[in-house]
């Protein structure tokens, strides 16, 4: 038997079941045996273990319900089966193909079976060409005819889910290029953005920082040219690189700005009066920001 899944990938079309709706690991095996035609059905010894390991990692977690565990997908498994959408689009049309393959298996066995099947009647109709036919022969032949039958309707499942298969899986790969190239188109607009909208409220952003790292007018007035510097050269957070999905690009940034006033307000220290006055900074650059963002609508 050929192989159905190559190295990783029942790893990933777990994780694209589990995406579908949270299933119970004897639902996942009966799923993977219906959309192989019944022809090829995992062992619970391959599930299982699998499912355990991609708890292990974050991927899935599982409530019990009834004394079974129903597996679900986890947040990280969804940023895992969006970053390898390409991959399951290759992976979908390798199915259909282990199907074919599969189904010719099945193919090359029933003709086999039927040839030694024909060549057993022959003799036996040698052998007793006077004798009138049997119960045995009407059998025989009812067999051979049931195992053509069987084998035609495999061929042709297997055919229509092949030509399926390579419509779904050229589809895919045309939207999932389109959707990088939105991705990224989106990102370097809202990055141009940003730094342009940084670029302008770099002094109060730079009074911001001014007030808790140095506490006085001069501090402010340094820190919030050298902020502004840094935005207008686009070098403040210029090690993050697109990620392709915008909006995890700009939590990114938001993560970044906080943790260096965090880390500036703890090894400085901060009064009260200085978080109140950081607070209107905040108020100023988030109106700033909200227009920006609403100027996309």
């Amino acid at each position: 038997m050929p192989p159905v899944f190559a190295h990783g990938r029942l790893r990933l079309y777990l994780l694209k079941l589990l995406d579908e709706a949270p299933r119970h690991g004897y639902e996942v095996i009966r799923l993977l045996e219906e959309r192989f035609q019944g022809l090829y059905a995992p062992s619970a010894g391959t599930v299982y273990p699998r499912l355990a390991k991609l708890e292990a990692e974050g991927l899935v977690t599982h409530a019990t319900e009834g004394g079974r565990k129903v597996y679900s997908i986890t947040d990280a498994g969804r940023a895992e089966l969006a970053d390898r959408g390409g991959e399951l689009a290759d992976l979908e049309l390798e199915i259909r193909d282990s199907v074919t393959e599969l189904a010719a298996e099945i193919r090359d066995d029933v003709r086999g079976a039927a040839g030694d099947l024909r060549r057993e009647m022959r003799a036996a109709a040698s052998a007793s060409a006077t004798q009138v036919e049997d119960e045995s022969w009407k059998a025989a032949k009812e067999d051979l005819r049931k195992a053509r039958q069987e084998w035609k309707e495999q061929a042709r499942r297997a055919k229509d889910e092949s030509r399926r298969a390579r419509e779904e899986a050229q589809q895919a790969r045309r939207q999932a290029k389109e959707a990088q190239e939105r991705a990224r188109e989106e990102v370097q607009r809202i990055a141009g953005q940003l730094q342009e909208q940084f670029a302008k409220s770099g002094g109060v952003l730079g009074s911001l920082a001014g007030a808790w790292l140095g506490g006085g007018t001069q501090a402010t007035s340094s820190a919030g040219d050298a902020a502004a510097d840094a935005a207008a050269d686009g070098d403040w957070a210029a090690d993050l690189v697109p990620t392709g999905d915008p909006a995890r690009d700009l939590d990114r940034l938001l993560d970044r700005f906080r943790d260096e006033v965090r880390d500036a307000a703890r090894d400085r220290g901060v009064t009260a009066a200085q978080v109140a006055e950081a607070r209107g900074h905040l108020e100023a650059a988030c109106g700033r920001l909200g227009t920006a963002f609403g100027a996309r609508s």
